[in-house]
């Protein structure tokens, strides 16, 4: 009797080390490092939140990343993406008191926005996630101007140009007014497109500009007429709405793509970076901020190929994930 009471202690004492072991082990499992292949114990679980505004062109990017790391990585972690425009994003990235934890942006920060992060003590890291096309779009029922040379599409937007009507671009377009449309002040885009194509001279005072993205979708999927210019996600995403227009910049038509947007690729000359700000003060404070910056250049090839963004080369992503991990 003793051996058998001596024997069911010591199979109770065994299962509540397998149990102790089981536990220990929760908090260590082992996954994938999608950098190395090699399995890692996995991140620290973590929770709060992230607070993301800015670009609307950068958004479809981001939205997606964000549900991507509530899903697959920190389900206790609330991202929240808003879509203010990169010059407004960055007037509430740049509060004293904090702001939000990451702006993003269309264009590169300007000096005086820089200059702001500065008195304000916020130190801020930029991060180039992906490169954006600008993006021509006319109607569908639109058979005359499928393909535009470069100058053909800036005279069209450039007042002093005083191209009315399409007959005014082309003498064997129709006798019909040219109606402009383009997102306003408030985006990276539009100011990318006033400071770089436009060489900072004036729009045609005709044009439409629009907060929303989806508004200039609408509004040229409806006109005959219309041309607008936005990024080319929105463009590619909307093909039953609207038409892709390809350009000519001197060695044949080319149509933007994933495959042809690049620095120094076919499509280069309307080819821009788009960035998300980090404000390091927020990271170095909230270790679910860092940790989402670092999964966002970890996972931005794929989630940019998945949304309308041609993928930064994997070195340049790499080198902004080791500066990341630095800030640890």
């Amino acid at each position: 009797m003793k051996r058998i009471k001596f024997l069911g202690l010591a199979m109770i004492a065994f299962a509540m080390l397998v149990l102790a072991a089981c536990g220990n082990e929760s908090n260590t499992e082992k996954e994938e490092d999608p950098q190395t292949g090699n399995e890692n114990a996995s991140a620290e679980k973590l929770e709060g939140s992230v607070v993301i505004d800015g670009s609307g062109t950068v958004f479809p990017f981001m939205s997606k990343m964000a549900e991507n790391y509530m899903t697959n990585e920190q389900e206790d972690v609330s991202v929240e993406v808003s879509r203010a425009g990169t010059s407004a994003g960055f007037k509430k990235f740049l509060v004293e008191d904090g702001g939000t934890d990451f702006n993003d942006a269309s264009r590169k920060i300007k000096d005086e926005e820089a200059a702001t992060a500065e008195e304000l003590g916020i130190e801020v890291k930029e991060l180039k996630v992906a490169l954006d096309g600008l993006t021509f779009v006319v109607n569908p029922e639109n058979d005359w101007a499928e393909e535009l040379t470069q100058q053909e599409v800036i005279d069209i937007f450039l007042a002093s140009a005083g191209k009315k009507n399409w007959s005014d671009v082309r003498s064997d377009f129709p006798n019909e007014p040219i109606k402009t449309y383009g997102p306003n002040e408030n985006h990276g885009t539009y100011e990318f497109f006033w400071e770089k194509i436009l060489d900072e001279q004036d729009l045609v005072a005709e044009a439409n500009l629009q907060q929303e993205y989806s508004t200039l979708v609408d509004l040229v999927s409806k006109d005959k007429n219309a041309i607008a210019f936005f990024g080319y996600g929105y463009a590619a995403n909307n093909k039953d709405k609207v038409k892709i227009v390809k350009i000519d910049f001197g060695n044949g038509s080319v149509e933007p793509s994933t495959d042809t947007i690049s620095e120094d690729g076919d499509y280069a000359p309307f080819t821009r970076p788009v960035f998300t700000y980090l404000n390091v003060n927020m990271a170095k404070e909230k270790a679910q901020v860092l940790d989402y910056a670092i999964y966002t250049m970890k996972n931005a090839a794929d989630v940019a190929s998945e949304t309308g963004f041609a993928p930064l080369p994997e070195a340049e992503l790499q080198k902004a994930v080791e500066e990341l991990e630095g800030l640890k």
